[in-house]
């Protein structure tokens, strides 16, 4: 059996009365990359958002290599969040800063390395996501495509040499063509790397390129969880039509 990561034991988080994630239990294999589908709305970035303990459930316990997140300080996820790179959907990088700057954002906070040193990093970071052009180093994120923001991000996410990083829709609002070129570069970054990734996205043919596993979240609840093959077996019928993209019908849309 691979090795667990994570071990997340019946998590739970509500907003007023409304629960979001019901019991859930689940685990992350290390070095696997686990893609979570569903619905708008059912709790993809919610469940995101516990692994690095951003948020707090009601109940349950998110354990990262035995170490429960969900009972840190703040004080104490410190150096547990440098172990991981979460890569938001806007892409999240600093307008006032040029290219250069936001990848090496997180050295200059987090370590003390000499400016050098630095630089050789972000050179490197941005190498590994096919940005290897100095010219790109000067521009501003105003002057850069969608696609270029998404791996500009993912080379600051990379720049601490994360063990997990966790991606909320890489793909939104990006072409098809581009969202190739992303999921590609995710791909080869965590066979090279040996990284462990969590994807939510919508995008079915990323998570078919990405994906070890995939997880179907309805109701606050894994209704499958497993891998392509195992996918493609099975009856259960809320996952064919999500993976088919077939409409509801009347009666049940609302």
């Amino acid at each position: 059996m691979p090795e667990a990561l994570y071990q997340i034991r019946g998590l739970t988080k509500r907003y007023g009365t409304r629960t979001v994630l019901e019991d859930l239990d689940f685990d992350i294999y290390r070095g696997e990359c686990l893609v979570i589908l569903g619905r708008s709305g059912s709790g993809k970035s919610v469940t995101l958002r516990q692994l690095n303990g951003l948020e707090k459930p009601e109940a349950g316990s998110v354990e990262l290599d035995g170490t429960d997140l969900t009972r840190l300080s703040e004080r104490e996820l410190f150096p547990i969040r440098r172990r991981i790179a979460m890569l938001f959907q806007g892409g999240a990088l600093f307008d006032s800063m040029n290219v250069f700057d936001n990848v090496a954002f997180p050295l200059r906070e987090h370590t003390e390395k000499p400016e050098a040193e630095i630089a050789e990093t972000v050179r490197h970071k941005l190498s590994q996501v096919r940005l290897k052009d100095k010219d790109v180093e000067p521009k501003m994120p105003s002057d850069l495509s969608g696609g270029m923001k998404k791996r500009v991000a993912l080379a600051r996410s990379l720049a601490l040499d994360p063990e997990v990083v966790l991606f909320d829709e890489p793909t939104t609002g990006l072409d098809p063509i581009t969202s190739a070129t992303i999921g590609k570069l995710m791909s080869s970054i965590q066979k090279d790397l040996g990284v462990t990734s969590v994807v939510v996205t919508h995008d079915i043919p990323l998570a078919r390129r990405v994906g070890d596993r995939i997880a179907l979240l309805a109701d606050g609840r894994f209704c499958f969880l497993g891998s392509w093959a195992e996918a493609e077996d099975s009856n259960d019928p809320r996952l064919r039509d999500f993976l088919a993209g077939r409409e509801e019908d009347e009666e049940n849309a609302a």
